[in-house]
């Protein structure tokens, strides 16, 4: 959806206009474009890009040094005028001629063509390439009539480098040119984008489809498969577009990971994880490669990977300097050929918390019984991450679920470890506790992480777990918690659930009561804490921002606490009371 907007018909131009303004040192509106505000250099070659808007960077913010001198630009997702293309190329035009290119689409085909030639007719000398990397728009042996999609960029930057150097009309032609033969890319799409003052999508998608091959406009795609994890999509795009690779392709190449608009960068860097260790895997050595959003179709929810096999002309110019509004292209770092052995060996990454051994069969089934009750928190957590996050979500900002089990997941990986490395019980707890703090994040992290220590430095070494071992530890793991957090009874938080439960645990060892019937009590209090929570407003992190819209919401902290306090003690063979789902909701 485009939001922000007044007459749709009016998009283009005010979005034109906006970016003049925001680059006054860099742009200048010139009738049907922009074009770089000191103009052209003198008897150098002028490049000029374009085609329809609603592909931000394309074209109009690869207008600058090393790139191109003018763009030309239409309205949204359509070929501009005749008339723009001659305005941009004569503004531009510095009397070496003018090198003009665009993707394959038959209005720019046209309307650029026509332009061209009523150029020559008046003495100008101009030269056209046409970029053809979408190798999903037609088979190898009909290459010239593929779209040009992301790869635009690639052609652009060669073009506009060897423009730079000095190289004349033909020569920046011939180089381009070499640069789009070598140039593959495929896309996919996960859902389709808005026009300006439109409500609904170009296309659309059945949920949990992803389209292959999809253009940048939203043109059908080569098909429809059910979405794949971000390894399996790293593994579709590398290997369509390496099945062209060229004979004497020696391994460099410019890579482009290329955002649509609304698959962010975040996302794109776990792409990217992937993609870059299969590139390597199939023998590509990465030159200036680039992650980020340089040919965008509006808000459309997709991605692309463009390939550009360089060689020994290709490559310096590729690197060579660029600075345009949206994309700045300066020295390259690649990975040195040899790495101290200081900075090979990275960081320590030994646990920090020391391993004591468990020298006893006692200490041994302790330390068992520590991950047994992890790994049913492990599996509780999982259960309830939508039920936690969607909690978190009406009162918070919706990641408690997410948090939890990442945090737990840590935790039962290095309980695991500390296990099989022989540790007792305390050593596997901080260890889980380390893990869980790390992995986790954020104030539930931190909160957990101080707790289970402070619960691990309770417990005895080498030996059975008492009852009394425990309520100890759950009492120093408030302390801490309250110390580190500052939180009290009443400001909805993860304490409104534990403070309950240890009271009535502290009662019962003062009263004799064995853990069968202090165990499920103490549970049963921390589910009627956290439920009393939607009674309150937040009055610490991030919940305490909405005031009064946190009322009638259980705290999902204190909510998943009561929850593991339960499973803990039926991971030992304690009976503990159900909470209801619909309460804490």
């Amino acid at each position: 959806m485009t939001y922000v907007h007044n007459r749709p018909e009016d998009f283009a131009a005010e979005a034109l206009r906006g970016l003049v303004k925001a680059h006054p040192g860099r742009l200048r509106a010139v009738p049907g474009g922009i074009a770089r505000v000191e103009g052209t250099r003198p008897g150098k070659v002028a490049v000029v890009v374009g085609g329809g808007s609603g592909h931000y960077p394309a074209f109009a913010g690869l207008v600058g040094a090393g790139v191109a001198d003018a763009a030309v630009c239409g309205e949204v997702f359509t070929s501009p005028s005749t008339r723009q293309v001659l305005d941009v190329c004569r503004a531009a035009d510095a009397g070496a001629g003018v090198f003009v290119t665009f993707g394959n689409y038959a209005g720019d085909v046209l309307n650029f063509g026509a332009a061209a030639s009523r150029l020559r007719a008046q003495g100008t000398d101009v030269s056209i390439l046409l970029v053809t990397d979408d190798v999903a728009s037609a088979p190898a042996d009909r290459a010239a009539e593929r779209r040009g999609v992301a790869g635009d960029l690639v052609v652009f930057k060669v073009a506009g480098a060897a423009a730079e150097r000095g190289a004349d009309l033909a020569e920046v032609n011939r180089l381009a040119g070499r640069a789009n033969e070598r140039t593959r890319s495929f896309g996919v799409a996960f859902g389709g984008c808005t026009l300006p003052g439109q409500d609904h999508p170009l296309f659309s998608l059945e949920a949990g489809q992803v389209g292959w091959g999809l253009g940048i406009h939203g043109e059908p795609g080569v098909g429809e498969e059910a979405v794949p994890t971000a390894a399996g999509l790293a593994a579709e795009l590398v290997e369509r577009v390496l099945a062209e690779r060229p004979a004497d392709a020696d391994g460099r190449a410019a890579v482009l990971l290329n955002g649509l608009g609304n698959v962010k960068y975040e996302e794109l860097f776990v792409l990217w994880d992937r993609v870059h260790d299969l590139l390597a895997e199939h023998g590509v050595r990465l030159v200036a490669p680039l992650v980020g959003e340089y040919v965008t179709s509006l808000d459309m929810a997709g991605c692309s990977l463009t390939v550009c096999w360089l060689d020994d002309e290709l490559e310096p110019l590729w690197l060579d300097p660029a600075d345009t509004p949206a994309f700045q292209h300066g020295e390259w770092r690649a990975v040195p050929d040899v790495v101290p052995e200081e900075v090979a060996a990275g960081r320590d990454t030994e646990p920090a918390t020391a391993l004591v051994p468990a020298t006893t069969d006692t200490g041994i089934a302790a330390a068992r019984s520590v991950a047994q009750i992890l790994h049913r928190a492990q599996a509780a957590l999982h259960d309830a991450e939508e039920m936690l996050g969607d909690l978190d979500a009406r009162a918070g900002d919706g990641d408690h679920g997410r948090g939890m089990s990442r945090g737990v997941d840590a935790a039962v990986e290095a309980a695991d470890a500390a296990v099989a490395a022989g540790g007792d019980a305390p050593s596997v707890l901080r260890r889980a506790a380390d893990a869980w703090a790390d992995r986790a994040g954020g104030t539930s992290g931190a909160l957990w992480g101080v707790g289970l220590f402070a619960l691990a430095d309770s417990l005895p070494a080498d030996a059975a777990v008492t009852f009394d071992d425990l309520v100890a530890g759950m009492s120093a793991a408030r302390a801490q918690i309250r110390s580190v957090g500052g939180a009290s009874v009443g400001d909805k938080t993860l304490v409104d659930a534990l403070d309950p439960a240890v009271e009535v645990l502290a009662a019962a060892t003062g009263a004799g009561t064995g853990a069968g019937a202090a165990w499920p009590a103490a549970v049963r209090a921390a589910q009627q804490g956290a439920a009393a929570t939607t009674q309150f407003a937040a009055r610490l992190g991030r919940s305490r921002v909405l005031g009064d819209k946190s009322l009638g919401v259980a705290d999902p902290g204190a909510t998943s606490l009561a929850l593991l306090l339960g499973e803990a003690g039926a991971a030992v063979g304690i009976a503990v009371p159900v909470s209801s789902t619909k309460e804490a909701r």
